[in-house]
């Protein structure tokens, strides 16, 4: 695996066009400019990589639109140190730009050929995410609090599950809907027992499923 001129050029010209469509964290940004995205994708759509969409990972999951990730990474405003619980791992790449941009993070999936790709894969290239093979729903309790959630697929409502392991002041972003379209949407836990709900824009996700692939 390489890292060329070549393909660095092709990030900064995503960076440039996730820029133009509205993104403004220079954090963000600058992680979208630094993670290889390449290294993530099937060898066939290798030579798409730094186009601005989802592509196709295996096991019946995608890769998420650079543009996605940067909107969803924006609506955390992820602060370094912070412990970020992540829900659904996928190929991985969501978790790199977090890492980059100094996060602690704790991601769960549930779908075992994926989550032993990226247990395998994301250390080889220097990132290294606490994995866990496991329901998103439950969350990861015995590492929480955390300071951000983010769920990378679609749920039709909050798992109330990671609301509680969510600190007071936290963040929790989520595309919340049903499977053919959701808003993407901001959960900032207020106290124990009250939160604020906003509603950013409409999003396609694959959906949040219960349990993990073998049912258990």
């Amino acid at each position: 695996m390489e890292d060329t001129f070549r393909h660095k050029g092709l990030r900064k010209k995503l960076v440039q066009e996730v820029r133009s469509k509205g993104i403004r964290n220079e954090h963000v940004l600058e992680a979208l400019g630094k993670v290889p995205r390449h290294f993530f994708m099937d060898s066939g759509f290798i030579n798409f990589a730094y186009k601005d969409q989802a592509f196709p990972i295996g096991a019946g999951q995608t890769i998420s639109q650079p543009y996605t990730v940067a909107f969803q990474t924006e609506l955390l405003q992820v602060n370094p140190f912070d412990k970020v619980l992540e829900i659904g791992t996928g190929s991985g790449y969501q978790a790199a730009i977090l890492l980059e941009m100094g996060a602690k993070v704790y991601t769960i999936e549930r779908q075992k050929e994926l989550y032993l790709k990226a247990q395998d894969f994301l250390p080889k290239i220097g990132y290294k995410p606490h994995f866990f093979y496991g329901d998103g729903y439950e969350g990861q309790p015995a590492y929480g609090p955390y300071d951000r959630i983010l769920i990378t697929a679609a749920a039709p409502d909050i798992p109330g599950k990671l609301m509680e392991q969510l600190k007071v002041g936290g963040r929790l972003v989520l595309p919340l809907g049903d499977s053919r379209t959701q808003i993407m949407t901001l959960v900032i836990k207020e106290s124990d027992d009250k939160y604020q709900k906003t509603s950013h824009g409409y999003f396609v996700f694959v959906p949040l499923l219960k349990g993990t692939e073998n049912g258990l």
